[in-house]
C-alpha cells in the first residue's frame, strides 16, 4: 500500500474539512451574485440562512460520489493514486458549480431568476453561443480571475488523508461515519429531517426573501438546475372543488360580444414585438420620472404614442423572449416555466394568426435571426402563421451584408424588408415581427456609432437605434396602399437593464408598453387601465368584431371598464396579481405581500389591512387553477 504523506488527517476529517471549503465557495459565489446585481437584490441575514439550506442540498447532490469514495471503509483504497483521483473529482465538480454560479450572476439582470434546465431547450437552436460566451469572458474578465483564484485556493487548502496506522480504528470510524452520512445527506437534500418536510424546491426560497426577486439570491444555480430536471411543471391546485364556482369567477373562454351574423371588420393586423423595449425607456410613458425632466430614448415612439391608445399600467407576462411569444400571440402567460419549453406546448391551441387565417386572412411571421432560433419558427407554424421570414429568406432576397454578426439582421433593414413583403400579401393580412438589435451584446451598426454613442446603460444606444428603425418602418409603411386599413400593435417581449428604482422592483421589472395605433382613427389617449401582453389577442379581436368563441387568458382591455382590468405574472415562485389599484403577491398557498399600485418602490406592505385582498386572492386562485387544469388536460381551445 502506498503511503499518503500529504496532511495528517483521517479520511473522515479530511472529507468534512473539504466539504466545509465548498460551503465557503458557494458563499463567495453568492456574494459575487449580489455585487453583480446590487441594484436589484437585498442581502439579509435570512438570505444567508436560507442560502445555507439550499447550498447544503446542492453540495450533497453534486458531491455524493465524492463523499462515498472518501468514507468507504476499505483500507486498500488508501493510496496516493486513489486520493489524487478523489481530489481531481472534487475540484472538477465544485469548479463546475462555481462556474455556473458566477456565469448566472451575469444572466440574472435579464431574467430576474436563477437559470433552470429549460435554458438548454431555449438555446438549443442557436449557433452563435460560442461568440457570445467569448464576448462575456472579455466583458467579465474579473469573474474569470475570481474563478481562477478560488480554484487555486481550493486546490491548496484541500486536505488529503494520512496513511492508516490502526486498521481496527479505521474501519470502526469510517463505517460509523458512512452510516451517519447517509441520513444526514438525505435530510440535507430534502431540506430537513421531519416527515412534514417535502424535498425543498425553488419556490421554498421565498421563505427567506424580502421580495420575490431576492429568492434568486437565496438559491444557487446548481440546485436550480438539478431540481428542474424532468419535473412536472404544471401541478393542479384544488382551490375550487366546484368548477362552476371557479368559472363564475374566471374563465379563459370568450363569448362574442357581437351577433354571430355580424361581419368581421377586414382590417389588417400588424404586431411589432420589439426586443427588450421596456416601458422605462419611453419618455412619453414616464412624464413624472426624474421630477418631470426625463426624456427617455425613444423620440419616434413618443410621437407614435401621441396618435395612439396606451395604458397607464402595462405589463409583460414573462421575463424572456420565449415568454413573450405565447403571451402576445396566443394569450397564454408564463406560469412556472416558459410555456414553449413545457410538455403542454404539444397541446392543441392556436393564436391570433390561426384564428384570423380561418377568416380568410393571409398570415406571416418575421424574425431576422437564424431560422429556427429560439423555437420561434416552430411556434409560429403551430399557432397558424402560413409564412415564415427569417434570416434565410432575408439574405436570399437582400444579400448577406446586414447580419449583425451575432444574432440577426439589423433592425433597420429588416423592418424595411418587413414593410415591403407585406405589400406583396393579399388583404386582409395579419403579420407579426420580432426585432433583435436591442439585445445583448448591445451594439449598433458601424455607420450609426457616432449618431448613437455610448450613454447611460449599454442598452440605451440600442434602444435609440431601434426606435429610429421603427420610425423609418412607419415612414415606409405610410406610403403603402394598406397602411390606413391596418391596426398596429407595438409592445416589447420583456424588459431589460434598468437604472431607475421604480423599474427595479418586483413589479417594475415587468413594465412593458402596449400601444394600439390605427392610422384611420389617430388617437391620443393614455387610459387609466391595467393592460398586459395576454390582452393583445382579445383586444384586437374585439376591434375587428370577431363573432365567434375563442380561448385566451387575457381580456379585451378597450371594452372593459378600468376597475375590471388586471394583470398577472410569475416571479421566482410568486404570482403577482394587479387589480383594483393594488398588487397581490401569492405563493400558491398564502399571500406574501400586498401593495398599493402607486407604491412604485413596493415599500409599504399592506397585507391584512385592505378588505379587497381576500377578493383578489379568490380571483387569482381561479386564474391559477384554470391555467393548471387546462394545461394538464389539454383544454386550450374553446
Amino acid at each position: 500500500m502506498k503511503q499518503i504523506l500529504n496532511k495528517s488527517y483521517s479520511s473522515v476529517v479530511a472529507a468534512v474539512w473539504n466539504l466545509l471549503l465548498v460551503y465557503l465557495v458557494y458563499q463567495i459565489a453568492r456574494c459575487e451574485y449580489y455585487l453583480e446585481n446590487t441594484n436589484y437584490l437585498n442581502y439579509t441575514s435570512d438570505v444567508f440562512k436560507g442560502g445555507l439550506l439550499f447550498d447544503t442540498s446542492a453540495i450533497i447532490y453534486t458531491n455524493a460520489l465524492y463523499i462515498v469514495l472518501m468514507l468507504l471503509p476499505w483500507h486498500k483504497k488508501e493510496s496516493r493514486g486513489y486520493h489524487q483521483f478523489c481530489k481531481w473529482l472534487y475540484i472538477l465538480i465544485n469548479g463546475f458549480a462555481l462556474a455556473v454560479n458566477l456565469s448566472d450572476s451575469v444572466y440574472f439582470q435579464y431574467t430576474m431568476r436563477r437559470t433552470t434546465t429549460t435554458v438548454f431547450d431555449e438555446f438549443a437552436n442557436e449557433s452563435n453561443l460560442g461568440s457570445i460566451i467569448g464576448t462575456e469572458f472579455l466583458n467579465h474578465w474579473y469573474l474569470v480571475l475570481l474563478f481562477i483564484i478560488v480554484i487555486i485556493l481550493l486546490w491548496r487548502l484541500y486536505a488529503t488523508p494520512k496513511a492508516i496506522t490502526n486498521l481496527r480504528y479505521y474501519y470502526v470510524v469510517n463505517t460509523i461515519a458512512l452510516l451517519i452520512a447517509i441520513p444526514l445527506s438525505v435530510a440535507g437534500i430534502r431540506g430537513g429531517f421531519t416527515t412534514a418536510v417535502r424535498p425543498i424546491t425553488i419556490s421554498n426560497a421565498n421563505q427567506y426573501a424580502l421580495r420575490p426577486t431576492d429568492a434568486a439570491l437565496v438559491l444557487n444555480t446548481p440546485f436550480s438546475l438539478i431540481r428542474t430536471i424532468g419535473k412536472n411543471v404544471f401541478v393542479v391546485p384544488h382551490y375550487f372543488e366546484n368548477k362552476a364556482d371557479m368559472e363564475a369567477i374566471f374563465t379563459p373562454i370568450h363569448n362574442s360580444l357581437t351577433p354571430h351574423l355580424s361581419p368581421l371588420t377586414s382590417k389588417n393586423v400588424v404586431i411589432l414585438i420589439v426586443e427588450s423595449f421596456g416601458k422605462e425607456y419611453i419618455g412619453a410613458l414616464n412624464k413624472d420620472l426624474e421630477g418631470g425632466k426625463y426624456k427617455g430614448y425613444t423620440p419616434f415612439t413618443d410621437s407614435l404614442i401621441s396618435k395612439s391608445t396606451t395604458f397607464r399600467y402595462s405589463y409583460c407576462n414573462g421575463r424572456k423572449s420565449i415568454d413573450g411569444m405565447p403571451s402576445i400571440l396566443s394569450s397564454i402567460p408564463m406560469f412556472v416555466e416558459p410555456f414553449i419549453l413545457t410538455p403542454a406546448s404539444m397541446n392543441d391551441y392556436t393564436g391570433i394568426a390561426g384564428i384570423l387565417a380561418a377568416e380568410g386572412y393571409e398570415t406571416a411571421f418575421f424574425h431576422g435571426a437564424q431560422n429556427g432560433s429560439m423555437g420561434f419558427q416552430a411556434f409560429a407554424q403551430k399557432i397558424g402563421f402560413q409564412h415564415y421570414y427569417g434570416r434565410t429568406e432575408y439574405e436570399a432576397a437582400c444579400g448577406t451584408d446586414d447580419f449583425d454578426g451575432t444574432w440577426a439582421i439589423w433592425d433597420e433593414p429588416f423592418l424595411q424588408f418587413y414593410a415591403e413583403e407585406m405589400s406583396k400579401m393579399h388583404e386582409p393580412f395579419m403579420t407579426a415581427v420580432f426585432t433583435a438589435s436591442s439585445h445583448h451584446p448591445f451594439v449598433v451598426p458601424e455607420q450609426y456609432q457616432k449618431q448613437f454613442p455610448e450613454e447611460g446603460l449599454d442598452i440605451h444606444k440600442c434602444i435609440r437605434y431601434t426606435d429610429m428603425a421603427l420610425g423609418r418602418f412607419f415612414q415606409t409603411a405610410s406610403r403603402q396602399h394598406w397602411f390606413k386599413n391596418t391596426i398596429f400593435v407595438l409592445t416589447s417581449d420583456h424588459t431589460n437593464m434598468s437604472d431607475h428604482a421604480e423599474y427595479q422592483s418586483d413589479l417594475g421589472g415587468f413594465c412593458s408598453p402596449i400601444i394600439f395605433y390605427d392610422p384611420s382613427r389617430p388617437d391620443n389617449e393614455i387610459q387609466n387601465k391595467v393592460a398586459q401582453q395576454i390582452d393583445i389577442l382579445p383586444t384586437v379581436l374585439g376591434i375587428l368584431g370577431y363573432p365567434k368563441r375563442y380561448f385566451g387568458f387575457g381580456i379585451d382591455v378597450l371594452n372593459t371598464p378600468a376597475e375590471n382590468t388586471w394583470a398577472v405574472n410569475y416571479l421566482n415562485g410568486i404570482y403577482q396579481y394587479v387589480r383594483y389599484g393594488y398588487v397581490l403577491q401569492f405563493d400558491g398557498t398564502h399571500t406574501k405581500a400586498f401593495y398599493s399600485l402607486d407604491d412604485r418602490l413596493m415599500k409599504n406592505n399592506l397585507m391584512g389591512k385592505v378588505e379587497i385582498q381576500s377578493q383578489m386572492e379568490l380571483e387569482l386562485k381561479a386564474i391559477i387553477q384554470q391555467y393548471m387544469e387546462r394545461m394538464s388536460e389539454n383544454r386550450l381551445m374553446p
